[in-house]
Protein backbone atom coordinates (compact mmCIF):
# COMPACT_ATOMS: atom_id res chain seq x y z
CA UNK A 1 0.00 0.00 0.00
CA UNK A 2 1.00 3.27 -0.69
CA UNK A 3 -0.18 7.04 0.16
CA UNK A 4 1.53 8.58 -2.63
CA UNK A 5 0.63 9.91 -5.81
CA UNK A 6 2.93 11.29 -8.82
CA UNK A 7 1.57 13.79 -11.14
CA UNK A 8 2.71 14.39 -14.34
CA UNK A 9 2.33 18.41 -15.23
CA UNK A 10 3.49 20.98 -18.20
CA UNK A 11 4.87 22.76 -15.99
CA UNK A 12 4.89 23.90 -12.10
CA UNK A 13 3.16 26.90 -11.22
CA UNK A 14 2.22 28.63 -7.84
CA UNK A 15 -1.16 28.21 -8.94
CA UNK A 16 -0.91 24.45 -9.98
CA UNK A 17 1.07 23.02 -6.89
CA UNK A 18 -1.63 25.26 -4.62
CA UNK A 19 -4.72 23.40 -6.39
CA UNK A 20 -3.66 19.76 -6.07
CA UNK A 21 -1.44 20.28 -2.80
CA UNK A 22 -5.15 21.41 -1.43
CA UNK A 23 -7.07 18.05 -3.54
CA UNK A 24 -4.25 15.59 -2.02
CA UNK A 25 -3.37 16.72 1.41
CA UNK A 26 -6.62 18.29 2.67
CA UNK A 27 -9.44 16.50 0.38
CA UNK A 28 -7.42 12.88 -0.02
CA UNK A 29 -4.46 12.79 2.48
CA UNK A 30 -1.95 11.99 0.40
CA UNK A 31 1.34 13.21 -0.38
CA UNK A 32 2.18 13.95 -4.00
CA UNK A 33 4.95 14.68 -6.08
CA UNK A 34 5.41 16.37 -9.46
CA UNK A 35 7.34 15.32 -12.49
CA UNK A 36 7.48 17.29 -15.96
CA UNK A 37 9.14 14.45 -17.81
CA UNK A 38 7.28 12.31 -20.04
CA UNK A 39 9.64 9.36 -20.09
CA UNK A 40 10.10 9.50 -16.21
CA UNK A 41 6.77 9.34 -15.88
CA UNK A 42 5.78 6.07 -18.10
CA UNK A 43 8.36 4.80 -16.45
CA UNK A 44 6.89 5.02 -13.11
CA UNK A 45 5.07 2.07 -11.40
CA UNK A 46 2.99 3.50 -8.88
CA UNK A 47 0.23 5.68 -8.68
CA UNK A 48 0.12 8.56 -10.88
CA UNK A 49 -1.91 10.80 -12.97
CA UNK A 50 -1.47 13.12 -15.58
CA UNK A 51 -2.66 16.41 -16.00
CA UNK A 52 -2.00 18.10 -19.51
CA UNK A 53 -3.29 19.07 -22.43
CA UNK A 54 -2.83 16.00 -23.84
CA UNK A 55 -3.06 11.98 -23.33
CA UNK A 56 0.37 10.24 -23.76
CA UNK A 57 -1.63 6.73 -24.32
CA UNK A 58 -4.05 5.35 -21.94
CA UNK A 59 -2.51 6.91 -18.13
CA UNK A 60 -4.98 8.29 -15.95
CA UNK A 61 -5.66 11.46 -17.37
CA UNK A 62 -7.51 14.68 -16.76
CA UNK A 63 -7.23 17.44 -19.27
CA UNK A 64 -6.72 20.73 -18.50
CA UNK A 65 -7.20 24.23 -19.63
CA UNK A 66 -4.94 27.44 -19.27
CA UNK A 67 -5.90 28.77 -16.09
CA UNK A 68 -3.46 27.34 -13.83
CA UNK A 69 -0.41 28.54 -16.12
CA UNK A 70 -0.86 31.68 -16.33
CA UNK A 71 -0.26 35.19 -13.71
CA UNK A 72 -2.71 37.93 -13.29
CA UNK A 73 -5.98 38.53 -12.95
CA UNK A 74 -8.32 39.17 -15.95
CA UNK A 75 -11.91 38.93 -16.53
CA UNK A 76 -12.49 35.18 -17.24
CA UNK A 77 -14.92 34.38 -20.46
CA UNK A 78 -16.64 31.33 -18.50
CA UNK A 79 -17.75 28.62 -20.28
CA UNK A 80 -20.04 25.64 -18.21
CA UNK A 81 -21.22 21.97 -18.60
CA UNK A 82 -22.32 19.31 -16.98
CA UNK A 83 -21.11 16.49 -14.86
CA UNK A 84 -22.79 14.43 -12.37
CA UNK A 85 -26.03 16.42 -13.17
CA UNK A 86 -24.24 19.09 -11.53
CA UNK A 87 -22.71 22.76 -13.29
CA UNK A 88 -19.04 22.75 -14.39
CA UNK A 89 -16.61 25.51 -15.22
CA UNK A 90 -13.54 25.31 -17.77
CA UNK A 91 -15.01 22.25 -20.06
CA UNK A 92 -12.63 20.32 -21.74
CA UNK A 93 -13.00 17.98 -25.07
CA UNK A 94 -10.65 15.09 -25.03
CA UNK A 95 -12.00 11.68 -25.14
CA UNK A 96 -8.64 10.74 -23.24
CA UNK A 97 -9.70 12.93 -19.92
CA UNK A 98 -11.78 10.84 -17.23
CA UNK A 99 -13.76 14.22 -16.51
CA UNK A 100 -15.07 16.70 -19.14
CA UNK A 101 -13.97 19.47 -17.71
CA UNK A 102 -10.55 20.86 -16.07
CA UNK A 103 -11.66 19.85 -12.39
CA UNK A 104 -8.17 21.87 -11.24
CA UNK A 105 -8.72 24.82 -12.68
CA UNK A 106 -12.75 24.93 -11.99
CA UNK A 107 -11.56 24.64 -8.17
CA UNK A 108 -9.13 27.22 -8.40
CA UNK A 109 -11.31 29.91 -9.67
CA UNK A 110 -13.84 29.09 -7.40
CA UNK A 111 -11.80 28.75 -3.69
CA UNK A 112 -9.96 31.32 -4.58
CA UNK A 113 -12.90 33.92 -4.61
CA UNK A 114 -11.03 34.69 -8.48
CA UNK A 115 -14.40 36.47 -9.10
CA UNK A 116 -14.32 38.56 -6.15
CA UNK A 117 -10.95 40.22 -7.06
CA UNK A 118 -12.83 41.87 -10.25
CA UNK A 119 -14.89 44.54 -10.53
CA UNK A 120 -18.24 44.37 -8.86
CA UNK A 121 -21.12 46.45 -7.29
CA UNK A 122 -20.99 46.37 -3.66
CA UNK A 123 -23.72 46.14 -1.05
CA UNK A 124 -24.19 48.86 1.50
CA UNK A 125 -21.45 47.22 3.96
CA UNK A 126 -19.29 47.29 0.78
CA UNK A 127 -19.52 43.22 0.41
CA UNK A 128 -19.58 41.23 -2.42
CA UNK A 129 -23.17 40.20 -2.88
CA UNK A 130 -24.08 36.20 -3.14
CA UNK A 131 -26.10 37.02 -6.11
CA UNK A 132 -23.35 38.08 -8.12
CA UNK A 133 -21.57 35.00 -7.75
CA UNK A 134 -21.22 31.88 -10.47
CA UNK A 135 -22.33 29.98 -7.81
CA UNK A 136 -25.67 31.78 -7.27
CA UNK A 137 -26.29 32.44 -10.69
CA UNK A 138 -25.65 28.69 -11.96
CA UNK A 139 -27.34 27.44 -8.87
CA UNK A 140 -25.00 25.15 -7.11
CA UNK A 141 -24.15 27.92 -4.49
CA UNK A 142 -25.68 25.11 -1.90
CA UNK A 143 -23.54 22.44 -3.54
CA UNK A 144 -20.09 21.89 -1.91
CA UNK A 145 -19.15 21.23 -5.83
CA UNK A 146 -15.10 20.60 -4.75
CA UNK A 147 -15.93 18.30 -2.27
CA UNK A 148 -18.15 16.18 -4.82
CA UNK A 149 -15.63 16.41 -7.24
CA UNK A 150 -13.42 15.44 -4.88
CA UNK A 151 -15.11 12.55 -3.66
CA UNK A 152 -15.48 11.35 -7.36
CA UNK A 153 -11.88 11.75 -8.86
CA UNK A 154 -10.99 9.74 -5.39
CA UNK A 155 -13.01 6.48 -6.27
CA UNK A 156 -11.96 6.50 -9.82
CA UNK A 157 -8.00 6.12 -8.39
CA UNK A 158 -9.14 4.06 -6.23
CA UNK A 159 -10.22 1.43 -8.95
CA UNK A 160 -7.49 2.28 -10.97
CA UNK A 161 -4.83 1.96 -8.30
CA UNK A 162 -5.81 -1.01 -5.99
CA UNK A 163 -2.49 0.08 -3.73
CA UNK A 164 -3.39 3.91 -3.29
CA UNK A 165 -4.16 4.35 0.65
CA UNK A 166 -6.54 7.29 1.16
CA UNK A 167 -6.58 9.16 4.50
CA UNK A 168 -10.30 10.53 3.72
CA UNK A 169 -11.91 13.29 5.95
CA UNK A 170 -14.20 12.63 8.71
CA UNK A 171 -17.60 14.64 8.90
CA UNK A 172 -17.21 17.51 11.56
CA UNK A 173 -19.57 19.73 13.42
CA UNK A 174 -18.44 22.99 14.85
CA UNK A 175 -20.63 25.25 16.91
CA UNK A 176 -20.08 29.09 16.30
CA UNK A 177 -21.15 31.82 18.31
CA UNK A 178 -20.51 35.58 17.25
CA UNK A 179 -20.64 38.15 20.73
CA UNK A 180 -21.86 41.58 18.48
CA UNK A 181 -23.92 42.26 21.95
CA UNK A 182 -23.05 40.86 25.25
CA UNK A 183 -26.24 42.70 26.72
CA UNK A 184 -28.83 44.21 25.58
CA UNK A 185 -29.76 46.67 28.35
CA UNK A 186 -27.15 45.74 31.22
CA UNK A 187 -23.94 47.60 31.49
CA UNK A 188 -24.43 50.20 28.66
CA UNK A 189 -23.33 53.23 30.49
CA UNK A 190 -25.24 56.15 31.52
CA UNK A 191 -25.50 57.86 28.32
CA UNK A 192 -26.85 54.97 26.25
CA UNK A 193 -29.13 53.65 29.02
CA UNK A 194 -30.57 56.64 28.73
CA UNK A 195 -30.90 56.75 24.93
CA UNK A 196 -32.88 53.67 25.27
CA UNK A 197 -35.42 54.99 27.40
CA UNK A 198 -35.77 57.79 25.68
CA UNK A 199 -36.45 55.60 22.36
CA UNK A 200 -38.75 53.61 24.90
CA UNK A 201 -41.00 56.84 26.06
CA UNK A 202 -41.02 57.97 22.39
CA UNK A 203 -41.85 54.46 20.77
CA UNK A 204 -44.65 54.46 23.38
CA UNK A 205 -42.80 50.73 24.19
CA UNK A 206 -44.02 50.16 27.93
CA UNK A 207 -43.36 46.84 28.12
CA UNK A 208 -39.58 47.51 27.11
CA UNK A 209 -39.28 50.39 29.72
CA UNK A 210 -40.43 47.88 32.16
CA UNK A 211 -38.02 45.62 30.92
CA UNK A 212 -35.47 47.95 30.98
CA UNK A 213 -35.59 49.17 34.47
CA UNK A 214 -36.38 44.82 35.82
CA UNK A 215 -33.04 44.34 33.71
CA UNK A 216 -30.95 47.33 35.19
CA UNK A 217 -32.36 46.43 39.00
CA UNK A 218 -31.26 42.95 38.45
CA UNK A 219 -35.31 41.94 38.79
CA UNK A 220 -34.67 40.47 35.24
CA UNK A 221 -32.35 38.51 33.45
CA UNK A 222 -31.06 40.19 30.14
CA UNK A 223 -32.66 38.70 27.30
CA UNK A 224 -28.98 38.43 25.57
CA UNK A 225 -27.17 37.09 28.52
CA UNK A 226 -28.03 33.49 27.02
CA UNK A 227 -24.38 32.08 28.02
CA UNK A 228 -25.71 29.47 30.72
CA UNK A 229 -28.03 27.72 28.19
CA UNK A 230 -24.96 28.01 25.39
CA UNK A 231 -22.46 26.56 27.81
CA UNK A 232 -25.15 24.10 29.16
CA UNK A 233 -25.96 22.97 25.62
CA UNK A 234 -22.65 22.75 24.51
CA UNK A 235 -21.13 20.58 27.13
CA UNK A 236 -24.21 18.17 27.21
CA UNK A 237 -23.39 17.25 23.44
CA UNK A 238 -19.95 17.35 23.89
CA UNK A 239 -19.36 19.92 21.89
CA UNK A 240 -16.24 22.32 22.19
CA UNK A 241 -18.10 26.02 20.79
CA UNK A 242 -15.99 29.39 19.32
CA UNK A 243 -17.08 32.51 20.68
CA UNK A 244 -15.93 35.79 18.32
CA UNK A 245 -15.91 38.59 20.44
CA UNK A 246 -16.58 42.09 19.19
CA UNK A 247 -14.10 44.09 21.34
CA UNK A 248 -14.36 47.45 19.76
CA UNK A 249 -15.13 51.28 21.09
CA UNK A 250 -18.98 52.17 20.13
CA UNK A 251 -20.05 53.25 16.62
CA UNK A 252 -22.79 53.07 14.22
CA UNK A 253 -21.95 49.51 13.30
CA UNK A 254 -20.35 48.08 16.20
CA UNK A 255 -23.13 48.18 19.54
CA UNK A 256 -21.17 45.77 21.85
CA UNK A 257 -20.43 46.30 25.57
CA UNK A 258 -17.73 48.52 26.24
CA UNK A 259 -14.60 47.17 26.78
CA UNK A 260 -13.94 49.12 30.14
CA UNK A 261 -16.97 47.66 31.75
CA UNK A 262 -15.73 44.93 33.96
CA UNK A 263 -18.75 42.97 34.11
CA UNK A 264 -18.46 42.27 30.40
CA UNK A 265 -14.43 42.04 31.08
CA UNK A 266 -15.08 39.38 33.87
CA UNK A 267 -17.82 37.66 30.96
CA UNK A 268 -15.39 37.31 28.30
CA UNK A 269 -12.60 35.90 30.77
CA UNK A 270 -15.13 33.33 31.81
CA UNK A 271 -15.97 32.46 28.06
CA UNK A 272 -12.31 32.18 27.35
CA UNK A 273 -11.39 29.55 30.33
CA UNK A 274 -14.23 27.50 28.86
CA UNK A 275 -13.77 28.06 25.22
CA UNK A 276 -11.96 28.79 22.30
CA UNK A 277 -12.07 32.72 21.62
CA UNK A 278 -11.67 34.94 18.78
CA UNK A 279 -11.45 37.95 17.96
CA UNK A 280 -14.84 39.84 15.86
CA UNK A 281 -13.16 42.39 14.73
CA UNK A 282 -15.09 45.77 14.27
CA UNK A 283 -16.89 47.52 11.27
CA UNK A 284 -14.76 50.62 11.55
CA UNK A 285 -11.59 48.49 12.15
CA UNK A 286 -12.28 47.73 7.99
CA UNK A 287 -11.37 51.74 7.62
CA UNK A 288 -9.16 53.02 10.22
CA UNK A 289 -5.49 51.76 10.19
CA UNK A 290 -4.25 50.55 13.32
CA UNK A 291 -8.02 50.00 15.16
CA UNK A 292 -7.97 45.86 14.63
CA UNK A 293 -4.24 45.67 15.96
CA UNK A 294 -6.04 47.45 19.44
CA UNK A 295 -8.66 45.15 20.06
CA UNK A 296 -6.72 42.01 19.42
CA UNK A 297 -4.31 43.56 21.73
CA UNK A 298 -6.81 44.71 24.49
CA UNK A 299 -9.37 41.09 23.55
CA UNK A 300 -5.92 39.33 24.55
CA UNK A 301 -4.98 41.29 27.59
CA UNK A 302 -8.24 40.37 29.12
CA UNK A 303 -8.10 36.55 27.88
CA UNK A 304 -4.79 36.39 28.77
CA UNK A 305 -3.62 34.61 25.80
CA UNK A 306 -3.22 35.48 22.47
CA UNK A 307 -5.70 35.88 19.60
CA UNK A 308 -5.17 33.23 16.45
CA UNK A 309 -8.89 33.10 15.23
CA UNK A 310 -11.20 36.02 13.72
CA UNK A 311 -15.00 36.27 12.14
CA UNK A 312 -15.30 39.85 10.41
CA UNK A 313 -18.52 41.53 12.07
CA UNK A 314 -20.57 41.87 9.55
CA UNK A 315 -18.77 39.29 7.24
CA UNK A 316 -17.04 42.27 5.72
CA UNK A 317 -14.58 41.04 2.98
CA UNK A 318 -12.03 42.99 0.54
CA UNK A 319 -9.96 40.57 -1.11
CA UNK A 320 -6.81 40.22 -0.55
CA UNK A 321 -6.66 43.25 1.89
CA UNK A 322 -8.64 42.05 5.01
CA UNK A 323 -7.06 38.41 4.65
CA UNK A 324 -3.42 40.76 4.50
CA UNK A 325 -4.09 42.35 7.37
CA UNK A 326 -4.99 39.44 9.38
CA UNK A 327 -1.96 37.56 8.59
CA UNK A 328 0.14 40.15 9.25
CA UNK A 329 -1.86 40.54 13.01
CA UNK A 330 -0.65 36.94 13.39
CA UNK A 331 -4.35 35.72 12.51
CA UNK A 332 -3.80 31.74 11.52
CA UNK A 333 -7.52 30.80 11.04
CA UNK A 334 -10.29 32.85 9.71
CA UNK A 335 -14.08 32.01 9.93
CA UNK A 336 -15.84 34.52 7.67
CA UNK A 337 -15.89 32.97 4.30
CA UNK A 338 -19.75 32.77 3.87
CA UNK A 339 -22.57 34.89 2.52
CA UNK A 340 -24.98 37.41 4.59
CA UNK A 341 -27.77 37.11 2.02
CA UNK A 342 -27.84 33.42 1.23
CA UNK A 343 -26.96 30.28 2.65
CA UNK A 344 -24.19 28.15 0.75
CA UNK A 345 -20.99 27.28 0.45
CA UNK A 346 -18.98 30.48 -0.77
CA UNK A 347 -15.95 28.89 -1.68
CA UNK A 348 -17.52 25.84 -3.20
CA UNK A 349 -16.18 23.79 -0.24
CA UNK A 350 -17.14 22.58 2.95
CA UNK A 351 -13.59 22.01 4.25
CA UNK A 352 -10.89 24.04 5.38
CA UNK A 353 -8.37 25.35 2.86
CA UNK A 354 -5.23 27.60 2.59
CA UNK A 355 -5.74 31.41 1.97
CA UNK A 356 -4.40 31.91 -2.61
CA UNK A 357 -3.16 35.59 -2.22
CA UNK A 358 -3.96 35.76 -6.01
CA UNK A 359 -2.53 39.51 -6.54
CA UNK A 360 0.61 38.34 -5.02
CA UNK A 361 0.37 34.75 -6.69
CA UNK A 362 1.41 32.67 -3.46
CA UNK A 363 0.28 30.80 -1.11
CA UNK A 364 -0.54 31.92 2.13
CA UNK A 365 -0.31 30.48 6.12
CA UNK A 366 -4.28 31.45 6.52
CA UNK A 367 -6.41 28.95 6.97
CA UNK A 368 -10.02 29.31 5.87
CA UNK A 369 -12.86 27.88 7.61
CA UNK A 370 -16.20 28.36 5.50
CA UNK A 371 -19.25 28.24 7.09
CA UNK A 372 -22.39 27.74 4.99
CA UNK A 373 -25.29 29.35 6.80
CA UNK A 374 -26.05 31.73 9.61
CA UNK A 375 -28.96 32.05 11.17
CA UNK A 376 -29.38 36.00 10.56
CA UNK A 377 -29.93 34.58 6.68
CA UNK A 378 -32.35 32.71 7.35
CA UNK A 379 -34.29 35.09 9.69
CA UNK A 380 -33.66 38.31 8.74
CA UNK A 381 -32.77 38.14 5.16
CA UNK A 382 -35.12 35.57 4.23
CA UNK A 383 -37.72 35.95 6.98
CA UNK A 384 -38.24 32.21 7.64
CA UNK A 385 -40.16 31.05 9.96
CA UNK A 386 -39.05 28.15 12.97
CA UNK A 387 -40.06 24.87 10.64
CA UNK A 388 -38.45 26.71 7.30
CA UNK A 389 -34.99 27.57 9.14
CA UNK A 390 -34.87 23.88 10.31
CA UNK A 391 -35.37 22.56 7.07
CA UNK A 392 -32.76 24.62 5.81
CA UNK A 393 -30.18 23.88 8.10
CA UNK A 394 -30.73 19.98 7.61
CA UNK A 395 -30.26 20.39 3.80
CA UNK A 396 -26.70 22.34 4.01
CA UNK A 397 -26.11 19.63 7.04
CA UNK A 398 -26.83 16.73 4.76
CA UNK A 399 -24.57 18.19 1.56
CA UNK A 400 -22.08 18.06 4.73
CA UNK A 401 -22.49 14.99 5.96
CA UNK A 402 -22.86 14.05 1.98
CA UNK A 403 -19.28 14.48 1.70
CA UNK A 404 -17.91 14.11 5.04
CA UNK A 405 -16.97 17.85 5.37
CA UNK A 406 -16.86 19.95 8.73
CA UNK A 407 -20.51 22.36 9.31
CA UNK A 408 -19.67 25.17 11.14
CA UNK A 409 -22.61 26.73 12.12
CA UNK A 410 -23.07 30.82 13.09
CA UNK A 411 -25.29 31.96 15.81
CA UNK A 412 -25.00 35.23 17.94
CA UNK A 413 -26.07 34.91 21.74
CA UNK A 414 -29.11 37.18 21.27
CA UNK A 415 -30.44 34.70 18.35
CA UNK A 416 -31.32 31.63 21.64
CA UNK A 417 -33.05 34.71 24.02
CA UNK A 418 -36.43 33.32 23.11
CA UNK A 419 -37.33 36.90 22.70
CA UNK A 420 -39.00 39.48 20.35
CA UNK A 421 -38.12 38.21 16.80
CA UNK A 422 -36.12 34.85 18.26
CA UNK A 423 -38.99 33.21 19.72
CA UNK A 424 -38.84 29.67 19.01
CA UNK A 425 -35.24 29.99 17.84
CA UNK A 426 -33.75 28.73 21.31
CA UNK A 427 -35.56 25.18 20.43
CA UNK A 428 -34.37 25.35 16.93
CA UNK A 429 -30.65 25.80 17.92
CA UNK A 430 -30.73 22.55 20.08
CA UNK A 431 -32.89 20.69 16.97
CA UNK A 432 -30.40 21.92 14.71
CA UNK A 433 -27.22 20.51 17.32
CA UNK A 434 -29.25 17.33 17.74
CA UNK A 435 -29.28 17.19 13.58
CA UNK A 436 -26.15 18.07 13.16
CA UNK A 437 -24.38 15.78 15.66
Amino acid sequence: MTNKLLFLIPKRTNRLVYILNHFCNVQWGLEIDYITDKDEFVAYNGPKVHYGFAAISDEFFIAAEQLLFVRGIEEQELSYGNYMDLPTLFPTYSRSSIINFDVFAASFFLITRYEEYLPFMKDIYGRFPANNSVAYEHGFLQKPLIDIWAQDIAKKLKLEFEDLEFNLPEYKFIPSIDIDAAFAMKHKGALRTIGGYIKGIRDGNIEEITQRTNVILGKEKDPFDTFDFLFDIHQKHGLKPLFFILFAAYGTNDKNTPTYNKKFRNLVAYIADNSDVGIHPSYTSNSINGKLKKEIYNLSNVIHNEITKSRQHFLVLHMPITYRNLINLNITDDYSMGYAHEIGFRASTSRSFLFYDLEMEYTTSLWIHPFAAMEGTLRDYQSLNVEQAYSSFCSIIDEIKAVNGTYISLWHNESVSDKKRWVGWKDLYIRMIEYAI
